[in-house]
């Protein structure tokens, strides 16, 4: 492929995002699940990866680096969301929400937030972007301690996703909040290890004289997940659907940085193991 410019690939992707979402958004109407967007979203970031990787002029050890690492998060997430929640029938208790609270108006609703998904995708993809362009020809120090720490979130996001698969497998947990392993520690820690993961990005790019733009998708996702898509409607729903459980919950564990629950959450949780 011919070699682009950062702004070029930004803008190709924009220009491929844009339809794509808006073909995602028409796929939802007829399934009735908008739960498809998030593993558009996953798949559409592994994607932009490689196409980075394959127009970028910087040293092929980065650009092969970044493009494997961003495509193994984004083929595992959005995989996990596919058959874990869309191919099953079930759509994510966030849009059930929103469907019902926003009636005829969830529709329009919906595309504008497609919209903007296709809009983060050119966005985050400013951190390959900036990895990419790395002239340094072998890896270095930073960048062999971006690909320890992904190592590190990737196995910590699928191990959270795994564990609160499992405690909801059980019909005996229906109506109650899962404490079990890592989600002992916070609230979210898929949440917290997805946004290690950009940060793992973000100390591969230490090594280009494009670091600086790998930082926006730290912000950008931190963000995100911590006061627009992720935390608030998910506790929002949960607050629905496990009521005082989850309000003890939240009372007890740190929402996102993994933290030692209180005391209370001890004595609650000794409590409820007891035969």
């Amino acid at each position: 492929m011919p070699t682009l410019t950062p702004l070029e690939q930004a803008l190709w992707l924009l220009g491929a995002s844009v339809p794509l979402f808006a073909a995602l958004w028409v796929t939802q109407r007829r399934t009735g699940d908008a739960g498809i967007v998030d593993v558009g979203w996953s798949y559409a970031l592994a994607l932009a990866a490689a196409f980075i990787a394959s127009t970028a002029s910087g040293s092929f050890a980065h650009r092969v680096l970044i493009a494997s690492m961003i495509g193994l998060w984004g083929l595992r997430l959005g995989t996990h969301i596919l058959t874990d929640r869309v191919l099953r029938g079930h759509e994510d208790g966030r849009y059930q929400m929103a469907r019902e609270k926003l009636g005829h108006r969830f529709q329009p609703f919906m595309f504008a937030f497609y919209q903007l998904q296709a809009l983060s995708v050119p966005l985050l993809a400013l951190a390959p972007i900036a990895v990419a362009g790395s002239t340094r020809p072998t890896l270095g120090p930073w960048a062999i301690a971006g690909l320890a720490l992904f190592c590190l979130a990737l196995a910590g996001e699928a191990v959270a996703d795994a564990q609160l698969k499992r405690f909801k497998s059980d019909p005996s947990n229906k109506g109650r909040t899962c404490r079990a392993g890592l989600w002992r520690y916070s609230r979210h820690p898929n949440y917290f290890f997805e946004w290690l993961l950009w940060i793992s990005y973000s100390l591969v790019a230490a090594e280009s004289r494009l670091w600086w733009l790998a930082l926006v998708p730290v912000v950008v996702m931190y963000l995100l997940l911590t006061r627009v898509t992720g935390i608030p409607p998910t506790e929002a729903q949960s607050l629905r659907s496990r009521g005082d459980d989850f309000r003890a919950y939240q009372r007890e564990t740190s929402a996102f940085f993994p933290w030692f629950p209180s005391s209370v959450s001890s004595a609650a949780a000794a409590s409820r193991d007891q035969p």
